[in-house]
């Protein structure tokens, strides 16, 4: 996979894995690899989440290392059991197991208040009793150097005497914070005096009433990495500022080298989408979404009842690749990893969304056959088949029908013959309207009997082919036609001051037909289950709300990306 240059510097396909590899090579860490996955239990994962453990879960697979599951549950307040246990389910359907590592920052907090006493004795932090306000006010600018709250000279004593009477719970929220005493004129904002611990009075999900006193994210992360001897701890590169306080927290804690060391990389930025975790919550609880896994989210829940597979997630995770400078990713190129997966999988299947009657008027009225129907075409190399039938009333797509088509139009026209997939030629030879509306509700046509799976005999030339399904036979469905939950890739676009992002929500992201009608070999397979429907996309059997008698299908991905075609043609 690597190969060494003239100076013995491996080389490898990304930059991360180059310095895992050269770490290994030098032995600085004895040859281990130990990574991590640390989410913070407070939402439900997505996909930008999706790159973060295919990179650490995968490069511990590669190495022969290890990588724990650790949440980073230090907020009483929104770190809940539900985002546990959904956030395991989503790994596991990514196909990665962390074994018997799984871990919990709340299960460290008694060390971590250990380390903030010897802070404390050393002078190297202090109780701050200054508000929020006051505190953000001190800090300074990035020109402007911060100032000292006036409790900074408290003597170790003062401090350790606050600090375990915070901890005690003495105190209402608010009133003191513990904070690292580094510089308050440092260049790097982080660095000037932040804080560690803070006063929460509130139940943890997994604690209960026990604790009151919460570290901070840049206290907690490096230490717990430090806690598990994890190897290599990669971050995306928000925090690429924060290393510095990591750095400085383990150097004051006495914390040996070598020991965990940070690397940044660019964070999966998807069009067409949003993946702050705020903004998430904001659809889901302002019910611009029926929830975290609604279709149209980003989520892992939702793109996996959308009817995605892991294997098209990895795919995508792939093609992105890791890097060190942000961007965005085209969201077709996501669909193109979902199309080229389900290809290969999804058994074709005949569904039509928008029907209409057709009437073979030669074809005897309680005849019907059963067609031998492939599953999969030729350039996929499977196997399978099923029954379909055949009877004298179909319904057909009512986009396949004009009355007066344009000249490449070649379906069916009064007049005009078409093919009925896997059947017969048909003729259209009359037009049916309704009296008051003058909407055609009906088309009786001919059929060519000897053109079963064959061409006409006397060679003429049939261009058009078109699906359908026997209108006797046919089972009534809900088909949602899902799309992108944005009508801009970047949902802040052309915003005015007072808008924000839901206004750039795509009115169509969730289009309901129903009833449409599908063949009947669909009657009992289990929820879940994906198929292609010819013509129209590939679809899945909703995992919550289909059943027998009462089908769901949700579109996955349109055939071809025809976004592409609105934009060049816009």
């Amino acid at each position: 996979m690597a190969e060494s240059d003239a100076e013995g510097t491996v080389e490898s396909k990304d930059f991360l894995r180059t310095k895992i590899e050269n770490d290994i090579r030098t032995g600085k860490y004895g040859g281990r690899v130990a990574t991590r996955f640390p989410p913070e239990p407070n939402g439900y994962l997505h996909i930008g989440h999706a790159k973060s453990i295919c990179l650490n879960f995968g490069v511990a697979e590669e190495y022969a290392g290890t990588c724990n599951l650790r949440y980073d549950d230090t907020n009483p307040d929104t770190a809940t059991q539900e985002f546990v246990d959904s956030m395991q389910a989503d790994i596991r359907w990514l196909g990665y197991d962390w074994e018997d590592r799984l871990y919990f920052a709340s299960d460290y907090f008694e060390q971590f208040y250990e380390w903030a006493e010897k802070l404390v004795r050393e002078d190297k932090a202090y109780v701050d009793s200054s508000s929020e306000e006051e505190i953000r006010e001190l800090r300074g600018t990035v020109t402007e150097p911060g100032r000292p709250s006036p409790y900074r000279e408290r003597t170790p004593e003062e401090n350790l005497d606050l600090l375990r009477r915070m901890k005690a719970g003495e105190f209402p929220n608010g009133a003191h914070v513990l904070r690292a005493k580094i510089d308050m004129a440092h260049p790097n904002m982080v660095m000037r005096d932040p804080l560690l611990l803070r006063i929460r009075h509130s139940t943890h999900y997994r604690r209960g009433d026990e604790w009151c006193l919460y570290p901070m994210y840049d206290y907690a992360h490096c230490l717990e990495d430090a806690i598990e001897d994890i190897t290599h701890s990669f971050c995306t590169l928000e925090f690429r500022n924060n290393r510095e306080i990591y750095d400085w927290v383990l150097d004051a804690v006495g914390i040996e080298r070598p020991r965990t060391e940070q690397t940044e990389f660019a964070r999966l930025e998807l069009d067409y989408t949003v993946l702050s975790k705020r903004r998430l919550i904001r659809l889901v609880n302002e019910g611009h979404v029926a929830g975290w896994d609604d279709p149209r989210m980003p989520t892992i829940a939702g793109i996996r009842r959308r009817g995605v597979t892991p294997e098209a997630v990895r795919s995508l995770c792939e093609k992105v690749g890791v890097a060190d400078v942000k961007s965005r990713t085209d969201y077709a190129l996501f669909e193109y990893a979902i199309r080229d997966d389900l290809n290969w999988r999804s058994p074709r299947r005949l569904a039509v969304l928008d029907p209409l009657k057709v009437v073979i008027t030669d074809y005897p009225e309680d005849a019907e056959e059963w067609i031998d129907a492939p599953s999969f075409p030729r350039d996929v190399d499977k196997e399978g088949s099923r029954r379909m039938p055949f009877s004298r009333e179909l319904w057909i797509e009512r986009a396949d029908f004009m009355e007066e088509p344009p000249r490449k139009f070649h379906r069916l026209a009064p007049g005009r013959e078409v093919r009925l997939r896997h059947a017969y030629v048909i003729r259209c030879d009359e037009v049916v309207k309704d009296p008051e509306t003058g909407e055609v509700i009906e088309l009786r046509c001919s059929h060519d009997p000897a053109t079963m799976g064959a061409n006409p005999a006397d060679g003429r030339r049939i261009k058009g082919t078109i699906h359908w399904v026997s209108a006797r036979h046919a089972l009534p469905a809900e088909v949602r036609l899902y799309d992108r939950l944005f009508a801009v890739a970047d949902p802040d676009e052309g915003l005015e001051e007072g808008e924000d992002f839901t206004k750039n929500l795509n009115p169509e992201s969730l289009v309901v037909v129903n009833p449409a009608r599908v063949e009947p070999s669909l009657a009992d397979d289990p929820p879940g289950s994906r198929y292609q429907f010819e013509r129209s996309g590939y679809f899945v059997s909703d995992a919550s709300d289909s059943a027998p008698g009462a089908l769901v299908f949700n579109r996955t991905v349109t055939l071809r990306d025809s976004w592409a075609k609105i934009a060049a043609r816009s």
